[in-house]
This record gives structure tokens, C-alpha cells and sequence, in this order.
């Protein structure tokens, strides 16, 4: 079955279907981007993604690769340097979150005078920036999961404090998005797991968010709906196109979703990750059943509603925690956080930390330094 191309404006400039990939130096060209620089991840120069865009560009671009799974503030310092000497004058950022983050970082930071830090999502930090030396970035996703091709916001780890910080500005979203599934079938099927189960963590934390937000509690809806209709399929035959094309809009659409907040199960996952260097969806996956049992009681009727719209002949809260463990199962995806960090040495400090975390605000449910230290011991237990 073929996928029918569409331009879609939410509210970067994005062209879905097979083979937009082509339509790069176009691009470009709207955004008199004559000089890109191209940012990716080290995975993604083994496959042929890079020398498809390479080869749709007028001119072979220069590209930056080095990027961590958990990308850091260097990460992004090296590619400044690299944009700065070689007078590039916009970014194609290309891969899964890492790339993409450091790609939309490369762009803000390349004209700043303050550093990094400056311009945590805290109040109006965002505001210290000079808007007018922002480059324009085009986003070309190549896994189905962290969405930052649709966000205003990078995440970087701090290397001196072990702590994952969020840095935004409006201005760091992406002008244009290519969504092409083409990009995503070499996505191996952990990877491709992994990225599903992030990709439906933002689409779950964004709809449960207490948040009023309408426009995103309807797309965070349509989101796990097409997650729980495309992922498994994605995962078991990763030539599925149209089970692909579903899955990379799901994944924009979650980072669309959660304007609205997230929650726990992202408050839990960044120390994990900024510690002990785990793959971000993975974690989230991990984390997602036993903060949804913990946030029972604030989001049964919001769970019931969803689970009607999923058409699932049972509504319970039971049966759509459930059908979680079911996917991850499915997928192979650990049920212990043991089965990913050997150890649960730092668990007082993390729980401090995923207080202090900003998705914590947003969790249905508040919680104290000692219920994120209890959701640490439970799932290293697997206690549910």
C-alpha cells in the first residue's frame, strides 16, 4: 500500500511520505540555507541515510558525528566550533534524539555569548538568548520515538553534575520537518522497541497531565492509539512501510502531546540515564507501569476513557495496565530496573534528582523525594 504524501503545518513545516528526503535542497532553499552543516550520530553514518541526503543537495554538506546516546553540553561546544569554522549558515539535524538535539543545540548556540546553562526551561531564561543570531535547522527523524523534531527544547547532560538539563528556546524549532519511513526500516528492532515505548510514554504522561490543554490532550489520544495499532507490527516485520509511516507520525505527535507536561516516568528515567548512560526510551519503558499503578487513583477515569477510545472490550484500569505489560513483553523490553543498571547504589541521590526534575510538576500525582525513592526500589524489584 502506498503512503499518500501530505505538508502538514503543527507547527513547523512538515512533508510526510516516502521519498520527501528528495525534496532536501528545496528545503534549504526556502530557508537560504546555502551552507548546511549536517549532525548525526555515528550509527547513522553505517547505514545509507546520510548518503541519501547528500545525495539530493546541490552541494556535499559537511557533517558532525560526534554524538553520545546521551548527548552532553561538549557535544554540542565541538559542533559549534565546527559550524563557526566552516561558516555554515543552518543545520540538518538527522537521526534519533541525539542527533537531533545536538543539531538543534549547534544552531541556538553558535552565536551566543552565554553559555549553555544559561538557558535551562526554568521561568523566562529563554529569554537571555539573542534571537536573532538562532540559525534555521531542518529535522530528519530516522527513528520512531523522542519526537524532537516537533520540540523546542534540547536535553543535555551536565558532565559535571550528572544531571540532565533541558534547554529551551521558541526559536530551536525546527523550520522544516522531513518525515520519510523510507529512513526508518534499517532501524534495528531493540531500537526500534525502545523508541516505540518512548514515543508512547509522551503520548500516555501528555494525555494523564493535569494540565488544560485540549488541542494536545486530542493529538496525545491519537497518538497511542496509532502506537497500539502500528508498534508491534513495526517491530515484528520492520519492512512494514505503512506500519513505519504511523509509528514516525506518533513519535511527532508525542512531542507535540507534551506541551501539555509529562510526569514520572520521565522524572525517574533522565537520572538513570545522565548516571548510568541507558537509552532513554528503554528507561521510560522500564518506569511506565509502575508509575501508572502509582497514579492510580488521580487518572483511572482519564485510563477508562482511553481505553474506550482504544476499543478494548474491557475498560478497567487493570486491563490497560495489562495490556502495558503485554507490549513490553512483546517487545522484549526488561520489567526490572535491574535488568538495566547493576546496581541501586544511587538511588537516594536520583530520587532527589527526579524531584527536582521539571516533568515532575506535571505528574498527576505529586510526589515526594521518598515516593520516587520507593518507585526506584519497587522497579529494580519489580514490585508492582
Amino acid at each position: 500500500m502506498n503512503i499518500e504524501s501530505c505538508n502538514w503545518s503543527y507547527p513547523s513545516n512538515i512533508l510526510f511520505g516516502e521519498n520527501r528526503v528528495k525534496e532536501i535542497q528545496k528545503a534549504c532553499n526556502k530557508l537560504n540555507i546555502s551552507n548546511p552543516l549536517i549532525v548525526t550520530d555515528p550509527g547513522i553514518l553505517k547505514t545509507n541515510i546520510i548518503e541519501k541526503i547528500q545525495g539530493s543537495l546541490s552541494n556535499k554538506a559537511i557533517i558532525y558525528s560526534d554524538v553520545q546516546s546521551n548527548p552532553t553540553e561538549k557535544n554540542v561546544r565541538d559542533g559549534v566550533n565546527q559550524f563557526n569554522l566552516n561558516n555554515n549558515d543552518g543545520v540538518i539535524a538527522v537521526g534519533g534524539g541525539s542527533g537531533m538535539d545536538v543539531g538543534k543545540g549547534i544552531a541556538f548556540m553558535a552565536k551566543q555569548k552565554r553559555p549553555l546553562w544559561d538557558f535551562e526551561d526554568i521561568d523566562d531564561w529563554w529569554t537571555r538568548a539573542n534571537a536573532d543570531v538562532i540559525f534555521p535547522i531542518i529535522a530528519i527523524p530516522t527513528t520512531a520515538g523522542t519526537g524532537s523534531e516537533t520540540g523546542r527544547a534540547s536535553v543535555f547532560t551536565n558532565e559535571v553534575t550528572k544531571e540532565k538539563k533541558i534547554i529551551f528556546h521558541p526559536k530551536m524549532l525546527p523550520s522544516t520537518v522531513i518525515l520519510d519511513p523510507i529512513l526508518t526500516i534499517p532501524l534495528p528492532k531493540n531500537l526500534t522497541a525502545f523508541t516505540g515505548m518512548d514515543a508512547l510514554a509522551h503520548c500516555i504522561e501528555a494525555y494523564c497531565s493535569p494540565k488544560f490543554h485540549p488541542y494536545s490532550q486530542g493529538i496525545a489520544l491519537e497518538g497511542i492509539k496509532l502506537i497500539k495499532d502500528n508498534l508491534l507490527d513495526a517491530y515484528n516485520n520492520g519492512n512494514n512501510i505503512n506500519a513505519r509511516a504511523n509509528m514516525l507520525t506518533s513519535s511527532s505527535m508525542g512531542s507535540i502531546a507534551f506541551q501539555k507536561g509529562l510526569g514520572a516516568i520521565h522524572s525517574l528515567s533522565h537520572p538513570v540515564g545522565a548516571i548510568y548512560d541507558t537509552h532513554h526510551g528503554l528507561t521510560n519503558a522500564v518506569f511506565m507501569p509502575y508509575v501508572l499503578n502509582k497514579n492510580k487513583d488521580t487518572i483511572e477515569i482519564k485510563i477508562k476513557d482511553l481505553s474506550s477510545y482504544l476499543n478494548f472490550k474491557n475498560n478497567s484500569f487493570e486491563n490497560f495496565l495489562d495490556w502495558i505489560l503485554e507490549i513490553r513483553k512483546n517487545l522484549n523490553i526488561p520489567h526490572t530496573l535491574k535488568e538495566i543498571i547493576d546496581n541501586d547504589e544511587k538511588f537516594e541521590l536520583m530520587s532527589k534528582m527526579a524531584l527536582a526534575d521539571p516533568s515532575t510538576a506535571t505528574n498527576p500525582k505529586k510526589l515526594s523525594q521518598e515516593d520516587f525513592l520507593k518507585l526506584y526500589q519497587d522497579s529494580f524489584n519489580g514490585n508492582l
